[in-house]
């Protein structure tokens, strides 16, 4: 039941969103071992012009930039899969939009289970009443 949200920062077009969510959704469900199912994802892309790196914007320096947010619930995954996730998801969007900046964020928030949820029910209550 992820959420993820990501930010796109590229002058190139070519990519649809629905690109982005698919290999998303294919590294979460192989290295996080998340359902497909239950995983929403958010893409969003910004202009270059107003994305800054070191004072200057993107679309002056001919890179790309992330930010991509991911909410999975606290104590469902190891340090190490975290740190797989991260690379492969850099290296994902290194191939998809060519010159990634290094200073491209990539951040696991692992979330209390009683502090989230879906359909109005908490991770934790769904813990507890699963069969």
């Amino acid at each position: 039941m992820p959420i993820l949200k990501v930010k796109i920062a590229t002058t190139q077009s070519t990519v649809p969103a629905a690109v982005v969510a698919s290999t998303l959704s294919e590294l979460t469900t192989r290295i996080l071992g998340k359902d497909p199912a239950v995983t929403s994802i958010l893409v969003e892309y910004v202009d270059p012009a107003d994305w800054f790196v070191g004072g200057r914007p993107l679309v002056e320096q001919g890179r790309s930039s992330i930010y991509f947010d991911i909410k999975i619930t606290d104590e469902t995954n190891t340090k190490q899969q975290k740190a797989d996730y991260i690379r492969e998801a850099f290296e994902a969007f290194s191939r998809l939009f060519g010159d990634l900046h290094e200073e491209s964020y990539i951040h696991v928030e692992d979330v209390r289970a009683a502090a989230y949820g879906y359909g109005g029910r908490t991770q934790e209550w769904r813990f507890h009443n699963s069969a």
